[in-house]
Protein backbone atom coordinates (compact mmCIF):
# COMPACT_ATOMS: atom_id res chain seq x y z
CA UNK A 1 0.00 0.00 0.00
CA UNK A 2 1.40 3.11 -0.85
CA UNK A 3 0.87 5.92 1.13
CA UNK A 4 1.41 8.51 -1.73
CA UNK A 5 -1.92 9.74 -3.14
CA UNK A 6 -3.44 9.63 -6.68
CA UNK A 7 -1.62 11.89 -8.95
CA UNK A 8 -4.72 14.52 -10.99
CA UNK A 9 -5.20 13.46 -14.30
CA UNK A 10 -4.67 16.02 -16.97
CA UNK A 11 -8.80 16.67 -16.88
CA UNK A 12 -9.10 16.25 -12.87
CA UNK A 13 -12.62 17.13 -11.37
CA UNK A 14 -12.15 18.11 -8.01
CA UNK A 15 -15.13 19.57 -5.11
CA UNK A 16 -15.00 22.93 -3.81
CA UNK A 17 -15.70 22.47 0.27
CA UNK A 18 -17.78 25.22 2.23
CA UNK A 19 -17.70 24.58 6.15
CA UNK A 20 -21.42 24.95 7.09
CA UNK A 21 -21.76 25.67 11.35
CA UNK A 22 -24.38 23.34 12.99
CA UNK A 23 -23.98 23.78 16.78
CA UNK A 24 -21.25 23.50 19.57
CA UNK A 25 -20.89 21.53 22.10
CA UNK A 26 -18.89 21.63 25.28
CA UNK A 27 -16.30 18.61 25.55
CA UNK A 28 -14.45 18.06 28.75
CA UNK A 29 -11.01 17.44 28.10
CA UNK A 30 -10.03 15.07 30.44
CA UNK A 31 -12.41 12.28 28.56
CA UNK A 32 -10.19 12.78 25.40
CA UNK A 33 -6.13 13.45 26.15
CA UNK A 34 -4.05 11.85 28.50
CA UNK A 35 -2.12 15.28 29.29
CA UNK A 36 -4.87 17.19 29.64
CA UNK A 37 -3.19 19.69 32.93
CA UNK A 38 -6.62 20.86 33.80
CA UNK A 39 -9.32 18.17 35.22
CA UNK A 40 -12.05 21.04 34.82
CA UNK A 41 -10.93 22.04 30.77
CA UNK A 42 -14.05 22.21 28.95
CA UNK A 43 -13.80 23.54 25.26
CA UNK A 44 -16.99 24.56 23.07
CA UNK A 45 -16.28 22.76 20.31
CA UNK A 46 -18.30 23.02 17.18
CA UNK A 47 -19.48 20.53 15.71
CA UNK A 48 -19.00 21.17 11.92
CA UNK A 49 -20.66 19.93 8.59
CA UNK A 50 -19.33 20.60 4.94
CA UNK A 51 -20.60 21.01 1.44
CA UNK A 52 -18.78 19.50 -1.30
CA UNK A 53 -19.82 20.71 -5.01
CA UNK A 54 -18.61 18.47 -7.86
CA UNK A 55 -16.23 20.81 -10.38
CA UNK A 56 -18.20 19.24 -13.19
CA UNK A 57 -21.36 18.27 -12.36
CA UNK A 58 -22.22 20.61 -10.03
CA UNK A 59 -23.90 18.17 -7.41
CA UNK A 60 -24.44 19.13 -3.71
CA UNK A 61 -23.10 16.52 -1.49
CA UNK A 62 -23.27 16.73 2.46
CA UNK A 63 -20.80 15.96 5.20
CA UNK A 64 -22.65 15.34 8.36
CA UNK A 65 -25.50 17.56 9.75
CA UNK A 66 -24.69 18.48 13.05
CA UNK A 67 -26.89 18.91 16.24
CA UNK A 68 -30.88 19.42 15.98
CA UNK A 69 -31.90 22.72 17.25
CA UNK A 70 -34.89 21.10 18.87
CA UNK A 71 -32.33 18.87 21.00
CA UNK A 72 -35.55 17.78 23.64
CA UNK A 73 -36.68 15.33 20.61
CA UNK A 74 -33.52 13.29 20.46
CA UNK A 75 -33.84 10.36 22.15
CA UNK A 76 -34.34 10.30 25.99
CA UNK A 77 -30.58 9.43 27.32
CA UNK A 78 -29.30 11.72 24.88
CA UNK A 79 -31.36 14.77 26.08
CA UNK A 80 -30.11 13.47 29.83
CA UNK A 81 -26.49 13.66 28.49
CA UNK A 82 -26.47 17.68 26.56
CA UNK A 83 -28.26 18.33 29.88
CA UNK A 84 -26.00 16.38 32.59
CA UNK A 85 -22.60 16.25 30.33
CA UNK A 86 -22.19 17.66 26.87
CA UNK A 87 -24.04 21.09 26.97
CA UNK A 88 -24.89 21.94 23.74
CA UNK A 89 -25.89 25.77 21.30
CA UNK A 90 -27.38 25.85 18.57
CA UNK A 91 -27.66 29.37 16.64
CA UNK A 92 -27.32 28.04 13.70
CA UNK A 93 -27.99 24.63 12.37
CA UNK A 94 -27.40 23.02 8.89
CA UNK A 95 -30.19 24.34 7.39
CA UNK A 96 -29.47 27.90 7.76
CA UNK A 97 -26.62 27.92 6.97
CA UNK A 98 -27.38 25.89 3.82
CA UNK A 99 -29.54 28.82 3.66
CA UNK A 100 -27.22 31.46 2.91
CA UNK A 101 -25.96 30.71 0.11
CA UNK A 102 -29.40 29.95 -1.12
CA UNK A 103 -29.20 25.64 -0.98
CA UNK A 104 -32.19 24.18 0.65
CA UNK A 105 -32.08 20.69 1.46
CA UNK A 106 -34.41 19.38 -1.44
CA UNK A 107 -30.91 20.64 -3.10
CA UNK A 108 -29.11 18.41 -1.52
CA UNK A 109 -27.96 14.96 -3.56
CA UNK A 110 -25.93 13.27 -0.96
CA UNK A 111 -25.64 13.21 2.65
CA UNK A 112 -23.04 11.21 4.23
CA UNK A 113 -22.75 10.98 7.91
CA UNK A 114 -19.42 9.91 9.23
CA UNK A 115 -21.20 8.30 12.34
CA UNK A 116 -24.74 7.92 14.06
CA UNK A 117 -23.97 10.07 17.48
CA UNK A 118 -26.53 12.86 18.25
CA UNK A 119 -24.09 15.59 17.43
CA UNK A 120 -23.50 14.41 14.22
CA UNK A 121 -26.82 13.54 13.16
CA UNK A 122 -28.86 16.75 12.89
CA UNK A 123 -32.15 16.35 12.13
CA UNK A 124 -32.86 14.50 8.77
CA UNK A 125 -36.14 14.90 8.12
CA UNK A 126 -35.79 18.29 5.68
CA UNK A 127 -33.71 16.21 3.07
CA UNK A 128 -36.89 14.69 1.49
CA UNK A 129 -34.87 14.03 -1.92
CA UNK A 130 -31.60 12.96 -0.40
CA UNK A 131 -29.93 9.35 -0.42
CA UNK A 132 -28.35 9.17 2.47
CA UNK A 133 -24.79 7.69 2.94
CA UNK A 134 -23.59 5.49 6.00
CA UNK A 135 -21.22 2.49 7.13
CA UNK A 136 -22.37 -0.94 6.86
CA UNK A 137 -22.01 -1.20 10.88
CA UNK A 138 -24.56 1.44 11.15
CA UNK A 139 -27.42 -1.06 10.45
CA UNK A 140 -27.04 -2.77 13.66
CA UNK A 141 -26.89 0.46 15.64
CA UNK A 142 -30.31 1.08 13.63
CA UNK A 143 -32.09 -2.30 14.76
CA UNK A 144 -30.93 -1.89 18.21
CA UNK A 145 -31.84 1.54 18.45
CA UNK A 146 -34.18 3.65 20.74
CA UNK A 147 -37.31 3.06 21.07
CA UNK A 148 -36.55 -0.74 20.52
CA UNK A 149 -33.77 -0.17 23.55
CA UNK A 150 -35.20 2.35 25.60
CA UNK A 151 -31.64 3.43 26.96
CA UNK A 152 -30.15 3.86 23.33
CA UNK A 153 -28.32 6.63 22.41
CA UNK A 154 -29.48 6.31 18.85
CA UNK A 155 -32.81 6.42 17.20
CA UNK A 156 -34.01 3.88 15.25
CA UNK A 157 -35.81 5.92 12.93
CA UNK A 158 -33.34 8.34 12.02
CA UNK A 159 -32.50 7.42 8.45
CA UNK A 160 -35.29 6.44 5.47
CA UNK A 161 -34.20 3.57 5.07
CA UNK A 162 -35.53 3.36 1.40
CA UNK A 163 -33.01 6.25 0.61
CA UNK A 164 -30.25 4.85 2.90
CA UNK A 165 -27.01 2.97 1.15
CA UNK A 166 -24.64 0.94 4.08
CA UNK A 167 -21.62 1.03 2.28
CA UNK A 168 -19.79 -2.15 2.62
CA UNK A 169 -16.22 -1.66 2.79
CA UNK A 170 -15.16 -4.95 1.84
CA UNK A 171 -13.48 -4.62 -1.63
CA UNK A 172 -12.67 -1.15 -1.77
CA UNK A 173 -9.48 0.15 -2.51
CA UNK A 174 -6.53 1.50 -0.98
CA UNK A 175 -6.10 5.37 -0.72
CA UNK A 176 -2.61 6.57 0.39
CA UNK A 177 -2.20 5.76 4.29
CA UNK A 178 -5.66 4.54 4.23
CA UNK A 179 -6.55 0.42 3.51
CA UNK A 180 -10.04 1.01 2.48
CA UNK A 181 -11.47 3.88 0.40
CA UNK A 182 -14.44 4.17 -2.10
CA UNK A 183 -14.41 6.30 -5.05
CA UNK A 184 -17.65 8.37 -4.59
CA UNK A 185 -17.81 9.71 -8.20
CA UNK A 186 -15.18 7.10 -10.16
CA UNK A 187 -13.48 10.23 -10.77
CA UNK A 188 -10.68 10.22 -8.43
CA UNK A 189 -12.66 13.60 -6.87
CA UNK A 190 -13.88 12.15 -3.85
CA UNK A 191 -13.31 9.34 -1.73
CA UNK A 192 -15.25 8.17 1.13
CA UNK A 193 -12.69 6.20 4.08
CA UNK A 194 -13.46 3.40 6.10
CA UNK A 195 -12.33 4.91 9.73
CA UNK A 196 -12.60 2.28 12.12
CA UNK A 197 -12.17 2.52 15.98
CA UNK A 198 -14.59 4.81 17.06
CA UNK A 199 -18.16 3.63 16.69
CA UNK A 200 -19.31 0.94 14.36
CA UNK A 201 -19.62 2.38 10.63
CA UNK A 202 -17.49 5.59 11.34
CA UNK A 203 -16.40 6.76 7.94
CA UNK A 204 -14.67 9.98 6.30
CA UNK A 205 -14.07 11.83 3.66
CA UNK A 206 -11.16 12.54 1.24
CA UNK A 207 -11.42 15.08 -1.64
CA UNK A 208 -9.45 16.43 -4.31
CA UNK A 209 -9.28 20.55 -4.07
CA UNK A 210 -8.16 21.26 -6.86
CA UNK A 211 -7.25 19.70 -10.51
CA UNK A 212 -3.79 20.02 -9.77
CA UNK A 213 -3.00 18.11 -6.78
CA UNK A 214 -4.83 19.82 -3.46
CA UNK A 215 -6.42 17.87 -0.82
CA UNK A 216 -8.86 18.05 2.46
CA UNK A 217 -9.48 15.06 4.52
CA UNK A 218 -12.41 15.27 6.76
CA UNK A 219 -11.30 13.62 9.93
CA UNK A 220 -15.29 13.30 11.70
CA UNK A 221 -14.75 11.87 14.90
CA UNK A 222 -11.74 9.63 14.34
CA UNK A 223 -9.94 11.50 16.98
CA UNK A 224 -10.87 14.84 19.63
CA UNK A 225 -8.19 17.05 19.70
CA UNK A 226 -5.11 17.48 17.55
CA UNK A 227 -2.17 16.51 19.84
CA UNK A 228 -3.19 12.81 19.44
CA UNK A 229 -2.35 13.58 15.39
CA UNK A 230 1.03 14.76 16.62
CA UNK A 231 1.59 12.20 19.09
CA UNK A 232 1.79 14.97 22.39
CA UNK A 233 -1.21 12.94 23.79
CA UNK A 234 -2.58 9.79 24.04
CA UNK A 235 -5.90 8.44 23.84
CA UNK A 236 -7.57 8.88 27.46
CA UNK A 237 -8.41 5.81 29.53
CA UNK A 238 -11.37 5.79 31.39
CA UNK A 239 -11.96 2.70 33.51
CA UNK A 240 -15.47 3.83 34.51
CA UNK A 241 -16.74 3.65 31.00
CA UNK A 242 -18.31 0.14 29.01
CA UNK A 243 -15.91 1.51 26.18
CA UNK A 244 -12.88 2.45 28.87
CA UNK A 245 -12.37 5.81 26.40
CA UNK A 246 -13.66 7.32 23.60
CA UNK A 247 -13.70 5.06 21.25
CA UNK A 248 -15.41 1.62 20.90
CA UNK A 249 -12.01 -0.19 19.69
CA UNK A 250 -9.09 2.06 21.00
CA UNK A 251 -6.57 -0.19 19.55
CA UNK A 252 -8.51 0.59 15.71
CA UNK A 253 -8.92 4.03 16.90
CA UNK A 254 -5.20 4.63 17.08
CA UNK A 255 -3.94 2.71 13.81
CA UNK A 256 -6.66 5.08 12.30
CA UNK A 257 -4.49 8.20 14.06
CA UNK A 258 -1.51 6.46 12.81
CA UNK A 259 -2.80 6.84 9.44
CA UNK A 260 -4.04 10.33 9.08
CA UNK A 261 -0.65 11.28 11.15
CA UNK A 262 1.13 10.00 7.93
CA UNK A 263 -1.55 11.80 5.98
CA UNK A 264 -0.18 15.01 7.26
CA UNK A 265 3.44 14.44 6.20
CA UNK A 266 1.86 14.49 2.52
CA UNK A 267 2.29 17.53 0.73
CA UNK A 268 -1.11 20.11 0.19
CA UNK A 269 -3.13 18.54 2.66
CA UNK A 270 -5.69 19.81 4.83
CA UNK A 271 -7.77 18.67 7.48
CA UNK A 272 -10.13 19.25 9.63
CA UNK A 273 -11.49 17.58 12.31
CA UNK A 274 -15.83 17.38 12.90
CA UNK A 275 -14.93 19.17 16.27
CA UNK A 276 -12.04 21.42 15.46
CA UNK A 277 -11.74 24.32 17.97
CA UNK A 278 -8.73 25.62 16.69
CA UNK A 279 -9.56 25.50 12.76
CA UNK A 280 -13.00 26.93 13.78
CA UNK A 281 -11.36 30.06 16.16
CA UNK A 282 -9.14 30.71 13.55
CA UNK A 283 -11.73 30.87 10.44
CA UNK A 284 -14.93 32.19 11.89
CA UNK A 285 -16.23 34.71 10.12
CA UNK A 286 -13.97 33.55 6.84
CA UNK A 287 -15.25 33.01 3.66
CA UNK A 288 -14.14 29.32 4.53
CA UNK A 289 -18.03 28.86 5.37
CA UNK A 290 -20.51 28.61 2.51
CA UNK A 291 -21.08 30.50 0.52
CA UNK A 292 -17.74 30.80 0.23
CA UNK A 293 -15.27 28.03 0.08
CA UNK A 294 -12.33 26.83 1.76
CA UNK A 295 -8.91 27.61 -0.17
CA UNK A 296 -6.54 24.60 -1.75
CA UNK A 297 -3.26 24.86 -0.19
Amino acid sequence: MSESLPPPTSTQAYCNISALESGFIELPQELYVTNNSDPQAVISAPSLSFLLKHSEIQSNFLFDLGIRKDWENYPPMVVDLIRKKFPVCITQDVVESLAKGEISPLDIQDVCLSHCHFDHVGDTKPFVRSTFLVGAGTSALLDSGYPTNPRSTIASEILPISRTKFLEPTGWSSLGPFPRALDFHGDGSLYIVDSPGHIAGHITILARTSSDGSWIYLAGDSVHHWDLITGESDIEVLPHRVHKCAHEDKKAAEEHILRIRALCKLPRVQIILAHDESWYKSNKGMPVFWPGKIQSL
